[in-house]
């Protein structure tokens, strides 16, 4: 029987469109077929597998990559801070940085921003999620944290899940302005977080290695804000000062080769999600949309 297409609404489009899975039969292969298995507990998901091939994206050779990679993508290359030809591998292609126009920031006061280009899901309140992705997945935000304190103000919270694909932008924005503090890193293993991996394994998103940063706001209280390091992701890159004032939409960090996602977590009673973000996640269904448009209001 074919695998069912992966569906999301697209924001810009305002319509249902299917997902162009970057390497779906290696993917199915590894997390849908039974000696898939066995190699995805062997290498696949070891951070060594992912290091290797992140050496190979950071090669010169790599970057031969590039040309046919935006082509069959339908990457647009008008948005790019710097010409295609200044890339010297693919990993330089893949977090490259964009012109500020081609990412305008949500200006009202009220709008709380999207962190990450993606396809994203929310859950506005985590308590009374019991059927994460699969019947009867709870999701953990004690694991996630790995802090029964912290994740104690966050138990009846909101959670924006924003995935990045590998043919997404690639740097990381904060959703609004605040003083954060230094990532901490939870050690984990490096499983992919493309639906085809989350439908069998939901729990990947707080077992996988990840950095956890609390951000202290006015309007908001305390945020936390994840990346989570997924298959082949070579490194997460954290480019803000920690204790400095930041503004909505500054960048926090890049993700160099792979897809991954962030997380952002918010204290309940604090904001509410956009009407469309609401509507296709109680549906189970993801919205793509872009860094700088808006994810919910302030209460």
């Amino acid at each position: 029987m074919p695998a069912a297409p992966i569906q999301f609404f697209n924001r810009l489009t305002q319509s249902l469109e299917t997902e162009a899975v970057y390497g779906e039969g290696p993917l199915r292969f590894v997390y849908e077929n039974p000696l898939g298995q066995i190699a995805l507990h062997a290498l696949v998901k070891r951070a060594l597998f992912s290091q290797w091939y992140s050496s190979r994206m950071d090669s010169p050779t790599s970057a031969a990559r590039i040309a046919p990679f935006i082509e069959q993508f339908g990457v647009d290359v008008s948005e790019f801070a710097e010409p295609v030809e200044s890339f010297k591998s693919f990993n330089d292609f893949f977090y490259r940085k964009l012109k500020p126009a081609a990412r305008p920031i949500v200006e009202d006061e009220k709008a709380i921003a999207l962190p990450a280009d993606g396809r994203h899901l929310v859950i506005p309140d985590v308590s009374q999620s019991r059927d994460f992705l699969v019947k009867g997945i709870r999701f953990d935000i004690a694991t996630l944290l790995g802090d029964s304190g912290l994740a104690s103000r966050f138990e009846k919270g909101s959670v924006l899940i924003s995935r990045l694909c590998p043919t997404d932008y690639h740097r990381f924005h904060f959703p609004c302005g605040g003083i954060a503090e230094s990532p901490r890193m939870i050690h984990g293993p490096l499983f992919s977080v493309s639906p085809i991996a989350l439908m069998k394994r939901p729990s990947i998103l707080w077992e996988n290695k990840r950095y956890v940063t609390r951000m202290r706001t006015q309007g908001l209280g305390d945020i936390v804000f994840l990346e989570v390091g997924a298959t082949c992701v070579g490194s997460v890159v954290h480019t803000a000062t920690p204790g400095q004032i930041i503004r909505k939409g500054d960048e926090k960090g890049y993700f160099r080769f792979g897809g991954s996602c962030v997380i952002t977590l918010f204290e309940p009673g604090r904001m509410r999600f956009s009407d469309d973000l609401i509507e296709h996640s109680a549906a189970g269904r993801e919205v793509y949309a872009r860094m700088g448009d808006e994810a919910g209001r302030v209460l």
